[in-house]
């Protein structure tokens, strides 16, 4: 029921030596709001026994959705983590056409149950020696970085524009910044030129940028001058990375597991026939779910952001 794609250099690596967690040095996780539903219990395996005891460092690297995973998968009980945030994210409800004040307050109660009793996964987040977190987020320039709707708006549509004509058009709206654990030595290599700035997750900003790194332009608020990095307004970090199109500069390899086998390197790339550059893979596994388990499912489909608009709060959790 699950499909397996192996970069050149990774699928000669396992050939070698076969399918073992210490290969692994990083691990991606996307964007894709409720998409990440298909992926919880292989989450759950993947943190709760494959590196289980673990004591090499690992990369966990995550972008809007995939950022809340993160947060889950650095903690000391990353199964009791994901399942809380199971719970959480099944309990929202909204009344109509939501505002963006109205769902960036949805998830507030997510954060608090991701984070546990007392913030007290904060702590186990920006310490963890082993499994170092990193969110990234977009930081906005120009009417992108508005909250009026028409001025937001304006900009989105110019982001699309140059993005149909080049990706790394959008580079003068949008920069990566990665707020990640203090200790880390992740770099990247972006063929398309974004700006990367680094910045040290701490206790008084992890909950900023987690909650930035998932905030859907004009389905969000921003969220403003996070603390440690530069004033201005921060975004969904899948604007840039949607599902990634980076080489990350690390010997070992990375371990992707995804809701799909396609991958769309930004999110306004999503109705656009460009694909990734296959070299940015060569080092990483990519696990997702088979055609034919996602045509044994309910609808014929995962689960995604539009199931809050078609179907009543009962039939959503139910399915």
């Amino acid at each position: 029921m699950l499909n397996i794609y192996a970069g050149n250099n990774a699928l000669k690596t396992i050939e070698q030596e076969g399918f073992k967690p210490e290969l692994f040095s990083s691990f991606l996780g996307a964007s894709g709001g409720p998409k990440w539903f298909v992926l919880s219990g292989l989450d759950k395996y993947i943190f709760g026994n494959f590196f289980a005891g673990r004591t090499a460092p690992l990369n966990v690297i995550g972008s809007s959705i995939g950022s809340f995973r993160a947060a889950c998968f650095c903690q000391k009980n990353p199964v009791q983590a994901v399942n809380r945030f199971i719970d959480a994210y099944l309990s929202v409800t909204y009344e109509g056409r939501p505002s963006p004040e109205a769902v960036t307050q949805s998830s507030v109660p997510i954060l608090k149950a991701i984070l546990g009793d007392d913030d007290e996964g904060i702590a186990q987040i920006v310490n963890n020696e082993v499994f170092k977190a990193h969110f990234i987020v977009a930081k906005s320039h120009g009417l992108v970085a508005k909250e009026n709707k028409y001025l937001q708006m304006l900009g989105l549509l110019k982001s699309v524009t140059l993005n149909a004509v080049k990706r790394s058009l959008i580079k003068s709206q949008y920069q990566r910044y990665i707020f990640q654990q203090s200790a880390s030595d992740l770099t990247i290599a972006d063929p398309d030129g974004f700006e990367t700035k680094p910045v040290p997750l701490s206790s008084s900003n992890l909950k900023d940028a987690l909650l930035a790194s998932g905030s859907i332009p004009m389905v969000m608020t921003g969220i403003k001058d996070i603390k440690g990095a530069e004033k201005g307004m921060y975004r969904d970090g899948g604007i840039i990375d949607y599902h990634f199109d980076i080489k990350i500069d690390d010997p070992g390899l990375t371990l992707y597991p995804h809701f799909s086998s396609t991958i769309k390197a930004g999110w306004f790339d999503k109705g656009l026939k460009r694909s990734f550059s296959a070299k940015n893979y060569d080092n990483t596994v990519v696990i997702c779910p088979s055609d034919e388990f996602i045509q044994s499912l309910p609808f014929q489909k995962i689960s995604d952001r539009k199931d809050f608009e078609k179907m009543s709060d009962k039939d959503r959790v139910v399915y």
